[in-house]
């Protein structure tokens, strides 16, 4: 047998492909290893196959595995298998297509690849050997060594990735692919170095190949003692091959599904609920999802990242999958797998087509269920999980209309029913009385507050439940909420409520006829500050309160804009005075008796600015109102 080796030239745009690929296409240079990896678990699986198809195929798969070998002093990396091999024209078929007349038609569809994401690119990754060349990455010669199952001929490829390769035969080759990297001269700043150290080479391993399905074998990095004699390292295997998502539920314990979200996620606690998906079809994927206990540090930075894993055929493609989950489950961490899923030519970018959009949704809505079962089934977890991402959870309001319904039904609110336990909208309006057809509701920065706000007062008195809403976001969804279950929302300070009866309606009348001309006085007085001075329906007991029209904002909205650099305009509010209260009845009867008196004006300022402090608003001019109340208290005194 000969073993001259035989040269061949690449065509003239190889060059061109070659520094296209090793510049543009790869974002990582680590990346190669995944590449390399990946073909030989395909070399491996295509040989069971073929051993299960082919009675007469007679070799030995009992021990089909990956391994790589490292040499630090002739810096080199060789990573083989013993799968199916190639033959000498399957070399130059699978691995020379890229020199051959196919390269410019294949650098035209990368280039419409990269200007349109729409392209369907995964199909060049096979038809083209993209994965093997990016060795060229990292390698300034590749030399490849393969042996096709049954066969005894071998044959060795190499090439430096310029103008030409060679192929020759060799005797003695074992079954399967051996690929040696000559590692180009190392660079620190480009980290080259690293692969030839074990330990940068495992951590590549179980980044991107953890969950391949054959062993991953690498020499060990035990160390010989002092005094001990220095043996050869055994081989060792470094992917834990656990792929959880694919094996029956049955079969898993919660121990290991443990053991996998700490991984991915880097957590010291267990996840609060594990949730699993496996759909078959079409489009074919396996998820294995987490709701963790605890909210990380950075969920509410502007950099926060998603927590689920993209992997195509147990292979990593992506750490922050954002395209997979929305914004408001970005605490979900996880696994999604999939068969066949449209990637870019490095296989490291979801394209965006009907495929993502598709288990988007699905994963999505299999979150939500989850959640609204720990609310029916496990309250105590629901309550922790609440408090620690519900504030999330309430951003999918504004972002996803076409599950708000889904997600409205899994929020718990605090109300003043209980001030123990948060409810549901649902158990809110299956306590609502009889003839209550709104879902009342304020806003603010905490509990007490809103508690001792003069909004409470007659739904205190009348005992009508009012959620209790004081988380910022809440602000901004609950306003361009319509209803819920057919109940609209109504924030208590907002628009002109009425709690009394019909019967009082006559007394009502009274009372506006006897007080229209301090109201309009008043009116007139405060003309800059308010659009309106009218008796109020909802106080009881304090003399007077602020409200916004029903379709204004509140200012607390109109802060919250301001902050996040989109101001909106603040339109006057509307005065309610409390006609059964002592200050605005003796207002009354002053401005009857002596309504030329200047001191007036300035006590209708007073009320004016205690009500915006009764709601937490400071006055326009605090220094004013100050001074006012100053004079005022000692004029008193003085009397």
């Amino acid at each position: 047998m000969t073993t001259q080796a035989e040269s061949y030239e690449f065509q003239v745009e190889t060059r061109q492909l070659l520094q296209l690929m090793i510049n543009s296409i790869y974002s990582d240079k680590d990346l190669f290893l995944r590449e390399l990896i990946s073909n030989a678990s395909d070399a491996l699986d295509k040989l069971r196959l073929e051993r299960f198809n082919d009675d007469t195929l007679d070799v030995d798969t009992s021990d089909l595995h990956i391994r790589i070998e490292l040499d630090d002093s002739a810096r080199t990396l060789t990573i083989s298998d013993n799968g199916i091999g190639m033959t000498r024209d399957e070399v130059v078929d699978l691995i020379g297509k890229i020199a051959n007349s196919g390269t410019a038609e294949f650098m035209r569809q990368m280039k419409e690849a990269q200007q349109e994401e729409e392209a369907k690119t995964e199909e060049l990754i096979g038809r083209f050997g993209v994965g093997f060349y990016s060795s060229f990455m990292v390698a300034e010669r590749v030399v490849l060594v393969t042996r096709r199952a049954g066969q005894a001929e071998a044959t060795r490829w190499e090439s430096a990735g310029e103008g030409t390769y060679t192929l020759q035969p060799v005797e003695d080759a074992p079954q399967g692919t051996s690929i040696t990297l000559h590692l180009k001269p190392a660079d620190p700043e480009d980290r080259l170095f690293d692969y030839t150290d074990p330990r940068k080479v495992r951590e590549i391993v179980t980044r991107y190949s953890d969950f391949i399905t054959w062993p991953i074998r690498m020499a060990s990095l035990q160390v010989a003692g002092e005094g001990e004699e220095a043996e050869e390292p055994a081989d060792e295997t470094v992917n834990s091959r656990k792929a959880l998502w694919t094996r029956p539920a049955g079969e898993v314990t919660d121990e290991e599904y443990a053991e996998l979200y700490k991984r991915i996620s880097r957590d010291w606690n267990d996840p609060l609920e594990t949730i699993r998906l496996n759909i078959e079809g079409t489009l074919q994927y396996q998820a294995l999802l987490f709701l963790p206990e605890r909210a990380g540090a950075n969920l509410f930075s502007p950099d926060a990242k998603h927590g689920v894993q993209l992997y195509v055929n147990r292979v990593f493609v992506m750490d922050d999958a954002e395209e997979l989950i929305p914004s408001y489950l970005r605490f979900v961490k996880g696994v999604v797998d999939s068969q066949d899923l449209a990637l870019n030519v490095s296989r490291e970018i979801l394209q965006q087509d009907r495929q993502i959009e598709s288990m988007r949704k699905r994963l999505t809505k299999r979150v939500l269920q989850a959640i609204k079962g720990l609310a029916a089934n496990e309250p105590e977890k629901y309550t922790k999980f609440w408090g620690e991402f519900g504030r999330v959870v309430k951003e999918g309001l504004l972002q996803d209309f076409a599950n708000r319904d889904a997600i409205l039904a899994i929020c718990s609110f605090e109300s003043t029913h209980d001030a123990e336990q948060r409810t549901s909208l649902r158990d809110y309006v299956e306590r609502m009385p009889e003839g209550q057809d709104k879902i009342y509701y304020l806003t603010g920065d905490s509990r007490p507050a809103l508690e001792s706000s003069p909004y409470m007062e007659a739904f205190r008195a009348k005992e009508l439940e009012v959620l209790l809403l004081t988380d910022p976001i809440d602000e901004v969804w609950v306003d361009g909420m319509p209803e819920f279950e057919g109940k609209q929302f109504q924030s208590i300070a907002k628009g002109d409520i009425d709690l009394t009866s019909d019967e009082a309606d006559e007394d009502k009348a009274k009372q506006k006829e006897e007080f229209a001309g301090l109201l309009t006085w008043m009116g007139e007085v405060l003309t800059k500050e308010v659009k309106e001075v009218r008796l109020s329906n909802r106080l009881t007991t304090s003399p007077a309160c602020v409200v916004s029209d029903q379709n204004d904002a509140t200012p607390t909205l109109v802060n919250l804009y301001k902050a996040m650099g989109q101001p909106i305009p603040q339109e006057r509010r509307i005065l309610e005075l409390n006609p059964g209260h002592a200050l605005v009845s003796g207002l009354r009867a002053a401005h009857q008796s002596r309504p030329e008196d200047p001191r007036l004006a300035e006590t209708a300022e007073l009320v004016h600015g205690m009500a915006l402090l009764a709601e937490g608003t400071q006055p326009d001019d605090t220094a004013r109102f100050v001074q006012l109340m100053a004079a005022q208290l000692g004029e008193t005194l003085g009397k």
